[in-house]
């Protein structure tokens, strides 16, 4: 139970963290106004995402996989 508590607790945290880059580069403030100013300082949240994401992968997984073990210690 305490596993689906963890990850669940670890994707709201992701989603927020998406959201919070997403609208920070992508936002209504500069550089997108008119998207052709201060296109120089502009760089790409592709890869702070895709980071963050393979990341929360990692971390689900390893939940889930340390619960399954667990679960099947007790069992015997």
């Amino acid at each position: 139970m305490w596993r689906w508590i963890a990850t669940l607790l670890v994707l709201i945290a992701g989603a927020i963290a998406n959201c919070a880059i997403i609208s920070e580069f992508y936002g209504g403030g500069p550089p997108y106004y008119s998207r052709t100013e201060n296109m120089d300082k502009w760089s790409n949240p592709l890869p702070t995402l895709v980071a963050l994401n393979l990341g929360l992968v990692l971390i689900c997984a390893l939940l889930f996989i340390l619960g399954r073990k667990r679960r099947r210690l007790h069992q015997v």
